[in-house]
């Protein structure tokens, strides 16, 4: 028999019945125990859609994030936290959004350092590390969801990250190494791994990632250390790798001690032959063979081509499972009901991709003849994706052929262009802006949805719209900020908004993806050649304009973010489809300048995130990426002000590649990570303006201006201060406005104390 499992599954709820508990809860207006109700009905729920898998992963549900999970299991908490009353569940709630429920600002404290996972659109809580940390067992929730498991007859593997991605994850607050933890974090592993073989636990999942990166001797060599060490405890271990390839960590992924690896064979569809090669023949070989990461339906006559030899040569040394967690994908395909049926018919979402993985194990132990019916569905929908004349356009292939260098070029220098725009928009020193975005009340997102149901027509919901646009007009006026924005209340998400513009794309009612936490996404599905069949911001940014006589920013979301948070078609090289994207951006820059919008924001927010993981596949990427943001910009005159944001991720090794982008002004996350990305001006000089970020909008605290002050202080020391702008870290929509408006008031007083100062 064929061993198929699971690495993870989606935790929010096909209803996003988690994000809706979760913040209940921090209003008050639930209790803990209620939100662990809600908890424990989506864990049975998610073990019953995983019914035919062999094994269920057990510890991938998360209150907010896994990696804070294992920083609670490791009894690591920031001491900050730790310090803290309440109870564990508030203090988890402290280091992932600053507060917990019904904290009074005495309780409240700097949130945790928030990043990219891996490259994905989810974001992790980064464990802080310092010459003091000592780790401590914390085995509750895995036991408990332990005990849950067999109480519903469910056969579960732990699911746990492994300890050298744990530490490889991490940041030191100090100068000291973190591989010197290892020792003492291996002590703490052990016990917990015979805590669960004690409770009769088999095999655990153990996730180590960073072995699909570019490791230094020291972090293989706590590789071998790690796993040796771990081969003693009375559980046999699967370790886990996904995202990609582990070339030059291959070998040392098949050596270590472990009862079985686990390899992402779709990004890594090549190394496959060669890690059943090296294997040795008493481990178990785990393939991921359905795309975690993306929503097509797989290939499944393709798939067992490759696979039937693989099994007639491994037999039960064979598992399958996807190639990730399944985290990154919706819930169910079968909500879907109002989606195009032939589109429908081409995609798979975490439900259908397990159907797919059992599809795939009866055929290897029975024949093909055995699902004859489900192997025809599958390639009837692989051969209709693949005919289907909705996916390509030649007009869209014509336009991408006359693309030349000269559409990526400013017609001035930076230093010449800024003095035209300091003429044009006589802005005062450390101007003022924000990132876009200001609260989605529920009153708007009510428009919106009595819009798509018709209960609202055309007339009526511009009206709306603008009566919203307006109120966010006066309280930016009021504030004293020096450049506005019309507050995007006709958005429901930065990239979801452009792709209902843009043909090539369709759309899910119910496929929502967790971002962080309570935050969760709906990407479009981008099938088809991208055209821009109209305008898509200018009539909106236009009122906002005619409202003020400051300068109001049109606001876009940029080609390479709208790639990388779309499930993209995966029948042709991504760099293509972000210029099918950039041209349709560059078409709406050109509409907004016509239009009399000086100062025009491209939000490039997911640039880095598509960066390969390993640093020798970086210069290919960050080539076509900064082309696509040049050639959506650089059609303006001089005096059009460019901006681009970025957030939430690690800039500082690629800073240069960032200045290429030749953006006037560049607003990025600094505030919780408390001014590292200054570090990257040790040895760069910067040559355009800058805004890093003073704000921290993912948590609810607001800040206080002589923070504010002192981040800007500190900026000041390695920018030029006339280079720099003052805002927040990125868009307020899902603040409140009792928040927002002292914490921009705070801003701006921060900003006037150093203009007099």
């Amino acid at each position: 028999m064929i061993t198929t499992h699971n690495l993870g599954f989606p935790r929010i709820g096909a209803r996003r019945e988690l994000k809706f508990a979760q913040e209940a809860f921090w209003k008050g207006e639930v209790s803990a125990e209620e939100l662990n109700i809600t908890a424990r009905d989506l864990r049975r729920r998610h073990w019953q859609q995983q019914s035919s898998m062999a094994l269920a992963p057990l510890g991938d549900f998360s209150l907010y994030d896994q990696v804070l999970d294992m920083s609670v299991t490791l009894g690591h908490l920031p001491a900050r936290a730790r310090d803290t009353g309440g109870s564990e569940l508030d203090r988890y709630f402290r280091v992932a959004r600053g507060r917990s429920a019904n904290d009074s600002a005495c309780c409240a404290i700097h949130a945790g350092e928030m990043t990219k996972w891996f490259d994905t659109n989810y974001h992790y809580i980064v464990p802080e590390f310092d010459r003091a940390t000592r780790f401590r067992l914390n085995p509750q929730r895995l036991l408990a969801q332990l005990a849950e498991a067999r109480a519903q007859g469910v056969s579960a593997k732990p699911v746990i990250i492994g300890p050298v991605t744990y530490l490889w994850l991490g940041k030191s607050k100090d100068d000291s190494d973190r591989l010197a933890l290892l020792d003492d974090l291996l002590r703490v592993y052990a016990e917990l791994l015979t805590l669960l073989a004690d409770q009769g636990v088999d095999w655990v999942q153990i996730d180590e990632p960073a072995l699909v990166t570019e490791l230094d001797g020291d972090w293989r060599h706590a590789f071998h250390l790690a796993y040796h060490q771990l081969k003693a405890c009375p559980v046999r271990l699967l370790l886990t790798t996904y995202f990609g390839e582990l070339r030059e960590n291959l070998q040392l992924a098949c050596e270590l001690p472990v009862a079985g690896l686990h390899v992402d064979a779709v990004s890594a569809a090549s190394e496959v032959s060669r890690v059943a090669d090296w294997l040795p023949v008493h481990k178990v070989l785990s393939l991921g063979v359905i795309n975690g990461r993306n929503v097509w339906k797989t290939d499944l006559q393709a798939t067992l081509d490759w696979l039937e030899p693989l099994h007639q040569r491994l037999g039960e040394r064979l598992w399958l499972a996807p190639s990730c967690s399944l985290l990154h994908v919706p819930v169910d395909l079968a909500a879907e009901t109002a989606m195009d049926p032939d589109i429908r018919s081409w995609l798979a979402f975490a439900v259908q991709k397990l159907d797919e993985l059992h599809v795939l194990a009866r055929a290897l132990e029975h024949g093909r003849g055995a699902v004859a019916e489900p192997l025809a569905q599958n390639a009837s929908a692989i051969a209709s994706r693949r005919q289907s004349p909705r996916v390509h356009n030649p007009e869209v292939t014509r336009a991408i052929a006359a693309i030349t260098p000269e559409l990526g070029g400013r017609q001035s220098s930076f230093a010449q262009r800024l003095e035209t725009q300091t003429q044009h928009l006589k802005l005062p020193a450390f101007p003022t802006t924000t990132i876009g975005s200001f609260p989605q009340t529920r009153e708007i997102r009510h428009t919106r949805l009595q819009y798509r149901k018709g209960e609202l027509n055309e007339r009526e919901y511009t009206a709306r719209i603008r009566e919203e646009i307006a109120h966010c007009v006066r309280e930016q006026e009021a504030l004293g900020l020096d450049v506005l924005v019309h507050g995007e209340a006709e958005r429901n998400d930065m990239v979801e908004y452009f792709g209902e513009q843009l043909d090539g794309y369709t759309f899910s009612q119910f496929g929502w993806v967790q971002s962080y936490g309570s935050r969760c996404v709906k990407p479009p599905i981008l099938f088809g050649d991208i055209q821009r069949p109209k305008a898509m911001t200018v009539a909106w940014t236009e009122y906002a304009q005619s409202l003020t006589d400051k300068p109001m920013k049109g606001m876009l979301t940029g080609p390479v973010t709208i790639l990388n948070w779309s499930f993209v078609r995966d029948d042709q090289p991504r760099k293509d489809t972000c210029l099918q994207l950039t041209l349709a951006i560059r078409a709406e820059v050109l509409d907004l300048e016509r239009a009399g919008v000086r100062i025009i924001q491209i939000d490039e927010a997911a640039l880095r995130e598509g960066l390969p993981l390993r640093q020798s596949d970086w210069q290919s990427y960050l080539d076509w990426a900064i082309e696509a943001f040049r050639i959506s910009a650089n059609g303006v005159s001089d005096s059009t002000q460019i901006h681009t944001h970025m957030c939430y991720s690690e800039f500082n090794d690629i800073i240069e590649a960032i200045a290429r982008m030749d953006a006037d002004v560049i607003t990025i996350e600094t505030s919780r990570s408390d001014m590292e990305l200054l570090d990257a001006f040790k040895g760069f000089q910067y040559p355009n303006d800058i805004g890093p970020g003073v704000y921290d909008i993912h948590s609810p605290n607001i800040p206080e201006q002589r923070h504010m002050v002192s981040l800007l202080e500190k900026a000041a020391q390695r920018i030029p201060p006339e280079r720099l702008w003052v805002n927040p870290d990125c868009g307020l929509k899902t603040r409140h406005w009792e928040e927002v408006i002292p914490a921009l008031r705070a801003m701006v007083e921060a900003a006037h104390s150093l203009r007099v100062s």
